[in-house]
């Protein structure tokens, strides 16, 4: 490869990296958004309760 092309390699590498990194920020972000919405809101669980799988969770009646 020349190094004109190397370099044009190089630089989509270099800006599709950027773009999968700022479009991970922003996944995290959402997610955080989301977690901090549903902890304001209330699940209608107690804390010991909101991580339990459902064979080991209290029975509703």
């Amino acid at each position: 490869m020349s190094p004109e092309g190397a370099a044009v390699e190089a630089g989509r590498r270099a800006r599709q990296a950027a773009a999968l990194r700022e479009n991970l920020l922003k996944r995290r972000a959402q997610k955080r958004g989301r977690d901090d919405a549903a902890r304001q809101a209330g699940t209608g669980l107690s804390e010991g309760e909101a991580g339990q799988p459902l064979e080991d969770a209290p029975e509703v009646k």
